[in-house]
């Protein structure tokens, strides 16, 4: 029984058209018919007969679901103060294009609604309210008044305001949870408790007892009628799920808590499980939403489990705006570590990023700012900030949770960044950037390093054959800092002094900081930063050489989609333009422009350390979006990397805008997470193996020093915000200087750095890189990637798949696998649950992805090839349908089982079981199990 509440009074949602049980609908049927009938004989005699009707139904609908909508703007009674501000919304965003709205500095704004439910029972309870710095009561009955936990939980947040400024004005579904309700009428209370202006929204309400998925104002039932706009695509909302049900679940990969038996360590290059020396690599996710707590995060670390994650990165500020430690935010920490250690998924912590703190105006330890400039380079160089990092890192390690942990003795603590995305070598180290009072510190600083090497700052000129510049103080002993672009593009005398003496300003400010947290008695692993510089080829690897005193080598890298228009570096709008590329092609980011052979998957080992990347995904909006996961799985495995960190998990619901603005790096997608089974499976265990060393370079300190090119770059792959930082030239090596980039999809690459002679070793396979055909095998065997057509074949003992432009394929065949298709693009992976090859496995897992987009978003053609986007959409995510015809290819292929699971992994009850001689995909069926 679906049924809508106004004012007390109840009427049907749908008019007579109220769906029920099958054994009632007959009966309906025929008494609305009748209804119909006796209308024209009387129209008295048809209303009594219809509220007989109405009762009977609901005494019939007491074993059926039922749902209740109630709209805020009709309570039996209220005591609100509406403000015209506060009032100024889009109301086309509204149920019923109102809201009861309270805004107030002195007075609590209340409301009491009337629910009138049949039988007595606990009903869910969804609000669609204001979740921005607003305090909610709620009170049912003569059930004590409770606060509603407006931060956890909430779904759909949308800005509100007519004129779209990021104010106050917001709405989001929140669920309450459940909550009991007697039979016949009750009475519901909530009062708006705000601290600032006592304001709150109201827009609508809901008590079921059936699954419901909000979707901004659309009732359960219209949800159901209008959630498909084109028959292409079909909706993707995994239902939650307990893990026993879950046919694909990974939890089993994980230990039973995280560091049940002691810290990660380093040993021989490799991450090891504590007290096991088991190597082991990390499949993570930069999160949890920073909002979760209670039994929400815990069900986000069994959701995250499930899906093959082992390691979670903590990445946000722990200081406010004054730069003083957050309790709240390092008691966050902590309940974050102990719910991800439950689920096995260890923690690392990344507390500070420049972007994060813009010092007011006459700061006491960071003198010269505006309140508005980030202190890029200030922590290398400015003692008294220095000392206030270390007592956050120090107040975080050491400050006991509730229970009486601290996270210096946590072996579930994976480890420690120092900081993130800040470099020496960056375009952000420029004196323009820099206020006087901090340039005056760092001038000083490099005029003592002179004076320490040379005598004095005269004697340095000299041997510098040079004159002072114009910026230079040299009777203060102050020298001032050419920009980066002389430096490695002239490498004067003084720019390769200058260049040597910010190489020890960063590594002596790593080597420090690691030893102070060391001292504390820090168990976990420390690493120094994950930066690129202004010359990958010329400073790069003296980046890298900075990072050494660290446990392992971190880096960062997106494959975006061109996202461009206002604040397009953190967020998608309206009006924003964009363009599908594809990886597995390297198409460019600019149309008409050559194959880029560039990408963050492409992995370098340096003197044998972990290699880590913490932060890295394909930007949306972008339909290759979904040959990410993969992708970075196949590869990262024959690089032998050591962990993959993907960004961002922002919401753990599935949606399509986690946040109140729209991401470009949504994680809880279908394309991203929804393929993380297959992925997980296949790097974590390595399902498809190793590869060679194929490139071999040894680089010594003096080359480096002279900034001498090298000849495996780590190219940036920047995301839109901080592609900002780079200027419009850049001047770098030719391309016969490098070693073909390709070599990255061959097998591994490392670079050893020491005082001996530079020298490259090569084993490149003749037959691996094949550039007229556009095809490059691995030194394995096991992966062809064909980009000239943008087709990546995987076929491994335990693994073996498609993934790609598979219509330019049609069909193909696999060791144990044949498939034909017409899809344009999607992703078809078969892998072993058990451990033993496909060919003689009794459990395997297909998963089948295409591509997505949120239900309604909507773009139009702009320039050469790029799109316009028209309507960003809502939720459900939507997935392109899926086609084709597969078969294993086994001598006991016949006995073999194909059994459909639902989107959460459960087997699909209204599917019926398939042979694996020969079986057709399901339009809608993501997962197969086969046994």
């Amino acid at each position: 029984m679906r049924t809508t509440e106004s004012s007390g009074l109840i009427r049907i949602t749908r008019g007579l058209e109220c769906r029920f049980q099958t054994n009632n609908e007959l009966l309906f049927r025929f008494a609305l018919k009748f209804w119909t009938a006796l209308m024209k004989i009387s129209r008295r005699f048809a209303f009594l007969l219809s509220i007989a009707i109405f009762f009977q139904c609901s005494l019939c609908k007491n074993a059926s679901a039922e749902w209740i909508w109630i709209e805020g703007e009709t309570p039996l009674s209220e005591s609100i103060n509406p403000h015209p501000w506060y009032n100024d919304v889009d109301r086309s965003l509204l149920s019923g294009g109102k809201m009861l709205s309270h805004f107030d500095d002195n007075v609590e704004g209340q409301a009491t609604y009337s629910v009138n439910v049949d039988a007595e029972g606990s009903y869910e309870l969804w609000l669609r309210c204001n979740p921005i710095l607003s305090h909610l009561k709620l009170k049912i009955n003569d059930a004590p008044e409770f606060d509603v936990e407006l931060q956890n939980n909430k779904q759909g947040e949308v800005n509100v305001a007519a004129d779209k400024k990021p104010d106050l004005r917001f709405l989001a579904w929140v669920h309450v949870g459940k909550l009991p309700l007697h039979a016949g009428k009750n009475t519901i209370r909530f009062r708006m408790t705000s601290e600032k202006h006592h304001h709150g929204y109201l827009d609508c309400f809901v008590f079921t007892n059936e699954s419901f998925s909000p979707r901004g104002i659309l009732k359960p039932d219209e949800i159901e009628t209008k959630g498909e706009l084109d028959s292409q695509w079909y909706s993707f909302k995994p239902n939650p799920i307990a893990d026993q049900e879950c046919q694909f679940s990974l939890r089993h990969l994980n230990e039973t808590v995280a560091g049940e038996n002691g810290p990660v360590t380093v040993v021989d290059g490799k991450f090891r499980l504590g007290g096991t020396n088991e190597p082991v690599r990390f499949w993570g996710v930069n999160g949890p939403p920073h909002e979760l707590t209670g039994e929400s995060l815990k069900s986000c670390a069994e959701l995250l489990s499930r899906y093959g994650v082992n390691l979670v990165r903590i990445h946000g500020a722990v200081f406010d705006e004054q730069g003083m430690v957050d309790d709240a935010k390092v008691a966050h920490i902590h309940e974050v570590v102990a719910a991800m250690k439950a689920e096995g998924i260890y923690t690392h912590l990344s507390i500070y990023f420049p972007l994060w703190f813009k010092p007011a105006p006459n700061h006491p330890w960071l003198v010269g700012y505006d309140g508005a400039t980030p202190p890029f380079a200030a922590l290398f160089f400015n003692k008294s900030f220095q000392d206030q990092y270390r007592n956050w890192v120090k107040l975080i390690l050491t400050s006991p949770s509730e229970t009486g942990v601290r996270l210096i003795d946590e072996p579930a603590v994976f480890g420690i960044e120092i900081q993130n995305e800040d470099s020496l070598f960056f375009w952000t180290f420029d004196e323009k950037n820099i206020p006087e009072p901090q340039l005056r510190i760092m001038q000083s600083s490099f005029g003592d390093y002179l004076k320490s090497k040379h005598g004095s700052i005269e004697n340095a000129f000299k041997a510098w054959n040079a004159r002072p510049n114009p910026n230079d103080a040299v009777e203060e002993g102050r020298i001032s800092f050419r920009p980066i672009w002389n430096l490695f593009n002239e490498r004067t005398p003084r720019d390769l002094a200058t260049a040597q003496y910010l190489f020890s300003v960063q590594a002596a400010f790593y080597s420090d900081t690691k030893k102070f947290i060391e001292e504390l008695g820090f168990q976990g692993l420390i690493h120094a930063s994950n930066w690129t510089t202004a010359s990958p080829e010329r400073l790069g690897t003296l980046e890298k050489l900075s990072y050494f005193s660290g446990d392992f080598i971190d880096r960062h890298g997106y494959f975006d989609s061109s996202l461009r228009g206002d604040f397009s570096a953190w967020s998608i709008r309206e009006g924003h333009t964009f363009m599908d590329r594809s990886a597995l092609r390297f198409d460019p980011a600019e149309p008409s422009k050559p194959k880029v052979f560039n990408h963050p998957v492409m992995d370098v080992r340096y003197n044998n350390k972990p290699s880590m990347i913490s932060e890295t995904t394909f930007n949306r909006p972008n339909r290759f979006r979904s040959e990410a996961p993969i992708y970075f799985a196949a590869y990262g495995a024959l690089q032998d990397s050591d962990a993959i960190i993907h960004f961002a998990f922002d919401g753990a619901n599935w949606e399509t805008k986690p946040q109140y603005w729209v991401q470009p790096w949504t994680l809880a997608s279908p394309a991203m997470l929804g393929q993380f089974p297959a992925a997980a499976l296949i790097y974590r265990q390595g399902l498809v193996e190793t590869g060679y060393e194929v490139v071999s370079v040894r680089l010594s300190t003096t080359d480096l020093g002279e900034l001498k090119p090298t000849p495996v770059p780590q190219d940036a792959s920047f995301d839109e915000l901080r592609q900002a930082d780079v200027p419009k030239q850049q001047v770098g090596l030719k391309d016969e200087q490098r070693i073909d980039p390709l070599v990255h999809y061959v097998g591994k690459t490392s670079v050893t750095i020491s005082s001996d002679a530079s020298q490259i070793e090569s084993n490149i396979p003749s037959n691996s890189i094949d550039r007229k055909r556009q095809i490059v095998m691995s030194s394995t065997g096991q992966l062809r990637l064909d980009y000239g057509r943008g087709i990546l074949r995987i076929d491994a003992k335990r693994t073996q798949g498609i993934s790609g432009s598979l219509k330019e394929v049609g069909q193909f065949s696999l060791k144990n696998l044949d498939a034909q298709t017409d899809m344009e693009l999607a992703h078809i992976i078969l892998t072993s649950l058990d451990e033993k090859p496909i060919a003689s496995s009794s459990r395997l897992l297909l998963q089948v992805m295409t591509e997505e987009r949120p239900s309604g978003f909507e773009t139009e053609p702009v320039g050469e090839s790029g799109r316009r986007i028209v309507a960003l959409g809502n939720d459900p995510w939507l997935v392109k349908r899926i086609s084709g015809t597969l078969s294993i290819k086994r001598s006991d292929a016949a006995t073999l089982r194909v059994k459909p699971l639902a989107q959460n992994g459960a087997i699909d009850e209204s599917q019926s079981e398939m042979a694996a001689t020969k079986f057709d995909l399901l339009p809608e069926t993501n997962y197969y199990l086969i046994e």
